[in-house]
């Protein structure tokens, strides 16, 4: 593992800011400072990324491709240098020039190459497979803009690109042109005879062509000298220009691979809402499993001379359907590029791809039109009919005259390609993300696939890195912790079990709360810096970041803090203990509800915390642009953790466990991970409320569900719910929020009145808010709930959950 020392470090960030910026350190901006000491930070991982590759060639292991179509990895710097054990040095060096890190930090733009969870989760696994030192690649595109930067205008979420790239360059990542990869879209298939038996085989012709060019990030395992990487793709054309087409005046088409390239690599995620922005997205997800599937198969030739034994050195783990079409893809390679038959490349595909589900909404699941996907990728389509053909004939023989279970279970329907379908179909493991998950998928989402194929399913709860959640984000805690129990909780998180003691000790609980307060303090500089609002360090911080859904709940959330201000301004002495509300979160650009809440937010904010009357009991803090790195501070600062989606929809949840590592207590339903957390945690510290998956299914299969009745059995929510339909409560325009409001109690556009039951769960949820305060006035047992998550959230580590997938799912050994 390499490591300089205090001279070298100061050395050669001397050297590279002569050398780039030309001009001395003490001249130097905190950007040029920042660059150059990336710079020094690279240096020393291409060092350990030599050795580990040489280790790689020298023991062969299976190799990981961990395949997504967001990777949202947060910052780099600060969490490198806290992996190469580095943090102390390059602190004393910058502090001999009066420079900060903190500062130096802060320059950095966060890789907009993911957006939530999914993306999120990603990142975590890879630093965790690093940190453990399994052999591993992170699969994904190069996005130039992300998915977008956020901003907030008159209280509305605008959609700008989010330009992280500076000078076209991330200073960590590394470009590898020696490993390009082409791939095609478009064409027909011909079929031509084989001149040696007279076969007939496919030929793929008349298609364009794009360049994938890949892009290394190195991942940095914890103290270990192992590095893997992070491998996006960007995009270029062929050729920059058709000179031909051009000067028979066809000046698009002149320029027409050039336009796929740019919009292939440059946003995530855009807007499917019409056929255009379907095709790209179906373009992006070819275009990267594309090429990392023919790296991998190039890969293993390399080593070893031929495709024979693959599937014991490769495997693919998809995350969530977009990279499903990895199946056909490799089914591609090994017949059309290969020459192996149908039966012996479908063993050798069924051997190496695996599928995680994240979702329970089988709407959710994504689906491409047959016309466009057999269009797109009209070889890869053909491959997908005969996968589809045989699985039926299975599903045939194992349910005779059901044709029912065909319906349910084929790939090809009703004119869609089911991606889960075909996911289910061909890998060996389709795992869940936490108990309650998996199992809603048995019984309900993917029962007629459980029923037929029990063995593939299983589940793996999600969890997250330490490292970069409190290690990185709450240096406070963690030298708190390491200073009570030592610091092997770093790389075994369920040694925090041995706080527990200090739970009982008063001293200790002191101590925790004043490291809270801190915390608090930090994150109250952040809003009033950037959103000018002054927040209490001694108030509640109630806090709710994550993507903005309807399922999530963030509705809920606001219409409380409504209700509360609501009996404020009726009577401003009633006994209140102060709350600051806080919100982080994107919506996506087409989901008009889910930007109407955030509207609604800000309003309410702009209302609350301008309102002389309540004596600043509440205010409500909107978060622009929610990101890992403004994630962290919300993290450490939590009180409570808002996890409050309808149960049976949330799949796992993450932030869930980063809100527990840092000792904030989960006020959440019984849905996803929280069922876990609430059961490791113990259930008398956190809040549980509202109804449970089985109730929620229930009023579905049913359809009986009248919200109203809710409603009116609460006269301050009614006239909760009545001003924000009038325009009264946030004060407006009449009529702002009125679909908002009508939502709750009317169907629309087919969707059924309050479809995520905010009004059947409202009345539990504004008593389990009573209880929050209730604890937060007793500051001693506050803090013992508090050190008791932390002390209580190992099982939750991404450290645990990718040992289980190295060593029940993939079968594959750790090298360090």
């Amino acid at each position: 593992m390499k490591k300089y020392t205090k001279y070298e470090i100061c050395r050669r960030l001397e050297q590279i800011i002569r050398a780039r910026f030309r001009t001395d350190i003490e001249k130097a901006d905190r950007h040029q400072i920042y660059l150059a000491m990336c710079g020094v930070v690279k240096e020393m991982i291409i060092d350990d990324w030599i050795d580990t590759q040489r280790m790689l060639d020298e023991k062969d292991p299976k190799i990981v491709y961990y395949m997504s179509m967001e990777f949202l990895t947060g910052r780099y710097l600060g969490n490198n240098l806290i992996n190469l054990d580095m943090t102390s040095q390059a602190e004393e060096v910058l502090e001999e020039f009066g420079i900060s890190l903190n500062l130096i930090e802060d320059e950095e733009r966060d890789p907009a190459l993911g957006n939530g969870g999914l993306g999120r989760l990603a990142a975590c696994f890879l630093e965790s497979l690093s940190s453990l030192g399994y052999a591993a690649y992170g699969c994904g595109i190069r996005y130039h803009y992300g998915m977008f930067r956020q901003k907030i205008t008159d209280g509305r979420q605008e959609e700008v690109p989010d330009v992280w790239l500076e000078d076209g360059i991330y200073p960590f990542e590394l470009k590898r042109p020696e490993y390009e990869k082409k791939v095609r879209f478009g064409g027909y298939v011909r079929m031509q005879a084989d001149p040696d038996d007279g076969s007939l085989k496919p030929v793929w012709e008349g298609y364009r062509s794009i360049r994938a060019i890949p892009y290394d990030i190195p991942i940095v395992g914890y103290h270990n000298g192992f590095v893997n990487a992070l491998r996006v793709w960007d995009a270029e054309a062929e050729s920059e220009f058709n000179l031909i087409s051009f000067q028979k005046g066809d000046f698009l088409r002149a320029r027409e691979e050039q336009l796929l390239a740019k919009t292939l690599s440059e946003v995530l995620y855009p807007n499917d809402a019409h056929m255009q922005g379907k095709q790209l997205r179906l373009q992006q997800q070819y275009f990267f499993i594309s090429a990392s599937v023919q790296e991998a198969v190039d890969r293993y030739k390399r080593a070893h001379g031929t495709i024979q034994g693959i599937e014991e050195k490769v495997v693919f783990q998809m995350n969530d359907t977009h990279p499903t079409v990895a199946v056909p893809e490799l089914m591609r390679i090994l017949m059309d590029c290969e020459d192996l038959g149908w039966d012996e490349a479908w063993e050798i595909t069924g051997k190496i791809c695996a599928y995680t589900n994240h979702t329970i909404m089988s709407e959710a699941l994504e689906k491409w039109p047959i016309s466009l996907f057999s269009q797109l990728l009209p070889r890869v389509y053909q491959i997908v009919e005969e996968i589809d053909r045989r699985f039926c004939d299975k599903i045939r023989k194992a349910y005779p005259g059901d044709e029912g279970k065909v319906a349910s279970m084929a790939i090809l329907w009703d004119g869609q390609v089911r991606m889960a379908n075909m996911a289910i179909a061909a890998c060996f493991s389709v795992n869940g993300v936490s108990e309650l998950h998996t199992g809603i998928l048995k019984k309900r989402e993917l029962r007629d696939f459980y029923e037929m194929m029990p063995e593939k399913f299983n589940n793996k709860t999600d969890g997250v890195t330490q490292r970069r959640f409190l290690v990185h984000g709450n240096p406070l805690l963690t030298e708190w912790i390491t200073d009570k129990i030592g610091d092997a909780w770093i790389t075994d998180l369920y040694q925090l079990k041995a706080l527990e003691p200090y739970a009982e000790d008063e001293s200790a609980r002191k101590e925790f709360m004043a490291i809270k307060r801190k915390n608090k303090e930090r994150l109250a500089a952040y809003i009033l810096e950037h959103n000018g609002i002054e927040v209490d360090p001694d108030s509640i911080f109630d806090i709710q970041c994550k993507r903005l859904h309807e399922y999530k709940r963030q509705l809920l959330n606001i219409l409380h803090v409504l209700y509360l201000y609501t009996q404020l301004k009726k009577d401003p002495d009633m006994d209140f203990y102060p709350r600051t509300f806080i919100y982080g979160a994107k919506a996506s650009a087409a989901y008009y509800r889910a930007k109407q809440i955030i509207e609604l937010i800000n309003a309410a904010a702009d209302c609350i915390n301008n309102d002389p009357d309540i004596k600043g009991k509440i205010k409500v803090v909107f978060i622009e642009d929610y990101r890992v790195s403004n994630a962290e501070l919300m993290f450490a600062a939590a009180d409570v953790s808002e996890q409050i989606s309808t149960a049976s929809r949330e799949a796992s949840g993450t932030g869930n466990m980063k809100f527990m590592l840092n000792g904030a207590l989960t006020l959440g339903t019984m849905d996803g991970a929280n069922t876990e957390i609430f059961e490791e945690a113990g259930i008398e510290n956190g809040f549980v409320f509202g109804m449970e998956a089985d109730e929620v299914m229930r009023y579905e299969r049913e359809n009986n569900y009248r919200p109203a009745d809710f409603m009116n059995a609460d006269p301050v929510l009614a006239e909760v719910i009545r001003n924000l339909h009038d325009g009264v409560l946030p004060p407006g325009d009449p009529g702002r929020f009125r679909s908002l409001a009508d939502s709750l109690l009317y169907q629309q556009d087919g969707a059924r009145a309050d479809s995520y039951f905010i009004l059947a769960d409202f009345a539990s949820y504004a008593q389990a808010q009573k209880r929050v305060e209730e604890k937060y006035r007793n500051a001693g047992e506050w803090a013992k709930s508090a050190i008791l998550n932390t002390a209580r959230c190992g099982k939750f580590s991404a450290d645990r959950c990718i040992r289980e997938y190295a060593e029940e799912l993939w079968h594959t050994e750790p090298l360090v």
